[in-house]
C-alpha cells in the first residue's frame, strides 16, 4: 500500500506545529512559506481532516486531530532519525538535531555556552534551546517537544529519568554594601527581619519557603519575581536579600549593581541540578553525547555560569 505522505511532509507538519506560524517554520527548515502551506494542505486533503485552525493574527493552533497527526509524526521522523544514529553508531560520530530544554533562572547563565562547548567537540551537532520553569519543562519532554532538560530534581514524574550532574545548597545573595556582605557564613536566623526577594516561580517558590519553614523562621517577603534577573537587580539595589542555589560566576546584577554571596551555617537540603529525559527503551546517541558532555564539564569544573560548589 503506497504511502499517503512524504517524510518531508511531517517535516513541514511537526516544524510549523512546534513554531506556531508558517513564516516561523519557513525560516526554521530554510523551505519556501508557501511550498509549507501548499505540504499542509495536501496532508490536510489526503487524510480528510483540518489539521491546523487558521488565525489571522495569532498564527496557527493545532486542532483534536491535528495534535494526534503531529505527535505521531514526530514519532515517525524520531524513528527515523534513529535511523541515522544507528549508522553513526558505526562511524561512532553523534550527530543529527538535539533540542535542549532549560529552566528558566538557569537559562541566561549556562545554555549558551554549554551549547557552545557541546557543538564545538561534535560539529555535526544542530542544538535547539528552549527555556520554561520546571512544569512547563516536564510537559515539553512528555510532547516530545524538547529531547533533554536541564533542571532540578524536584517533583520528577515518574515517567521522567533524572541524572544527576551535582549538588548545590542554598546560599544567601546581599547587597555589596549590606552589613553582612563581608560576612563569610550567615544563619537564616539573622536575617529573619530584613526584607526578602522571593524567586516566585512554579516548584521553587514551594522549595525556598521550606527551607524557612524547616529552621522556624519567619520569612519577611517584601518582593516576589519570576524573573532571576530582576531579583539580583532588586538585591543589588538594597531591596532585600534573597536566597538562591546556584551562585553566578559574576557578582553584577543585570543593571551593573554589586552583590555578594554568603554561605549559610544552617543544614538546609541541598538542590540536586541534573538531565532530565522521557523514559525510553532507546535513546539517542546524540542525547547521551550531551549527557556525557555535560557530566564532563562538572568533572572538570568547566560548568558555565554557575560557581560549583568545593567537594
Amino acid at each position: 500500500m503506497p504511502l499517503r505522505f512524504t517524510f518531508r511532509q511531517l517535516e513541514y507538519l511537526v516544524a510549523v506545529g512546534e513554531a506556531g506560524t508558517i513564516s516561523l517554520a519557513s525560516q526554521k527548515v530554510n523551505v519556501s512559506s508557501p511550498s509549507i502551506s501548499a505540504a499542509i494542505s495536501q496532508l490536510e486533503a489526503e487524510f480528510g481532516i483540518q489539521i491546523f485552525v487558521r488565525h489571522h493574527a495569532q498564527g496557527l493552533a493545532l486542532t483534536p486531530g491535528g495534535r494526534r497527526l503531529f505527535n505521531a509524526a514526530k514519532r515517525i521522523l524520531d524513528d527515523a532519525a534513529a535511523l541515522n544514529d544507528l549508522a553513526a553508531d558505526i562511524t561512532d560520530k553523534p550527530r543529527g538535531p538535539i533540542t535542549i530544554g532549560v529552566l528558566t533562572t538557569l537559562a541566561p547563565l549556562i545554555s549558551a555556552a554549554a551549547r557552545k562547548s557541546f557543538e564545538e567537540e561534535f560539529p555535526d551537532a544542530s542544538v535547539t534551546l528552549r527555556e520554561g520553569h520546571q512544569v512547563e519543562l516536564f510537559r515539553m519532554l512528555s510532547r516530545a517537544e524538547i529531547d533533554i532538560a536541564i533542571t532540578y530534581e524536584m517533583e520528577i514524574p515518574k515517567d521522567i529519568a533524572f541524572q544527576e550532574l551535582v549538588s548545590l545548597p542554598p546560599s544567601i545573595m546581599l547587597p555589596a554594601n549590606h552589613p553582612l556582605a563581608a560576612r563569610k557564613e550567615l544563619s537564616l536566623k539573622e536575617l529573619e527581619h530584613e526584607p526578602m526577594i522571593l524567586l516566585d516561580l512554579p516548584i521553587s517558590r514551594e522549595y525556598f519557603l521550606s527551607v524557612f519553614q524547616d529552621l522556624g523562621v519567619r520569612p519577611n517577603v517584601a518582593e516576589r519575581t519570576s524573573e532571576l534577573s530582576i531579583a539580583r537587580s532588586l538585591v543589588a539595589n538594597g531591596f532585600g536579600f534573597s536566597l538562591f542555589n546556584m551562585q553566578p560566576k559574576t557578582k553584577l546584577a543585570p543593571d551593573g549593581g554589586q552583590l555578594a554571596f554568603v554561605r549559610l551555617t544552617d543544614s538546609i537540603r541541598p538542590l540536586t541540578l541534573g538531565l532530565a529525559t522521557k523514559q525510553i527503551e532507546y535513546r539517542s546517541r546524540i542525547v547521551d553525547a550531551f549527557l556525557n558532555h555535560m557530566k564532563e564539564l562538572v568533572e572538570t569544573n568547566r560548568f558555565p555560569g554557575i560557581v560549583l560548589p568545593k567537594v
